[in-house]
């Protein structure tokens, strides 16, 4: 009863699976094609290995200085988010109880709050200190995502045992002696946890970006595929070229780095 069972589990995630994986491999297999090919064949093998739309796409795109800016802001706004988030994290826990009460209850309304409502007086803000259609800018925007990386980080360090801490004050080490050599080599799996769930927001986020940048030469990723709409409307292999060399980094990153999605969650749920 067991192996039928789990012969059905299989079957069906396999069949699920050949649903998911069959639009990548339609992009895919059509970035080597011809647009003649292409119409007429969109799901067939190309005739040969075509790389022109590639070429096409370097060439005709500033794809690298896209994702030049795309790293930059990705890379400060991480940092930014896991620094901001432990360290509030770590205030909380060690702190007094009513300031871990107070910050709590205001990290947990600013949680709830969607960004887009706030996207408005955002942008007026941001205008008056001129940080619109700036990366930096929307490093500072993004950074708000610390407050996702507080409550999952939170949680973690409450599992760490207290007396680690009280023996570091006894040895006579400061609140950022603690932080730095004790609480951040502790709290390592949900960082790259965290930094992994952002990462990918970051990355692939299209509304933030749409928003607050205009100019040509800070467009992300992402906004330089919205505008290659237009560009390639009539040329798809093109464009779904364009789609691969964009999607590419975050799925290899994804491959390397999905083990530590869950692990770091299991990890803090098993502590103590």
């Amino acid at each position: 009863m067991k192996q039928r069972r789990s012969l059905v589990t299989s079957v069906v995630m396999l069949l699920l699976s050949a649903v998911v994986a069959l639009p990548f491999y339609y992009i895919v297999v059509n970035t080597l094609k011809t647009q003649a090919e292409t119409l007429a064949s969109p799901l067939g093998l190309p005739s040969s290995l075509n790389l022109d739309n590639y070429v096409t796409v370097f060439r005709d795109t500033p794809v690298v200085r896209s994702f030049l800016n795309t790293l930059y802001v990705t890379v400060l706004s991480i940092g930014l988010m896991l620094v901001i988030g432990s360290l509030a994290a770590f205030a909380v826990v060690v702190g007094s109880k009513k300031l871990a009460g107070i910050l709590g209850v205001v990290l947990a309304v600013a949680f709830v709050v969607p960004g887009q409502a706030t996207l408005i007086p955002q942008y007026e803000m941001f205008a008056k200190a001129h940080l619109v259609d700036s990366l930096n800018g929307l490093v500072l925007i993004y950074s708000a995502g610390s407050i996702f990386c507080y409550f999952l980080i939170v949680g973690y360090m409450r599992t760490l045992p207290l007396e680690i801490f009280e023996a570091a004050r006894v040895d006579g080490a400061g609140p950022w002696r603690i932080y730095y050599a004790i609480v951040l080599p502790l709290i390592r799996p949900i960082l790259v946890t965290v930094g992994v769930f952002q990462t990918m927001w970051v990355w692939n986020d299209f509304l933030l970006p749409n928003v607050f940048i205009s100019s040509p030469t800070r467009q992300t990723l992402v906004l330089q595929v919205y505008t290659a709409v237009g560009q390639f409307t009539t040329n798809w292999p093109t464009f779904m070229t364009l789609t691969v060399v964009v999607l590419l980094p975050m799925l290899v990153f994804f491959i390397v780095m999905q083990r530590h999605i869950v692990s770091g969650l299991v990890a803090g749920s098993v502590k103590g």
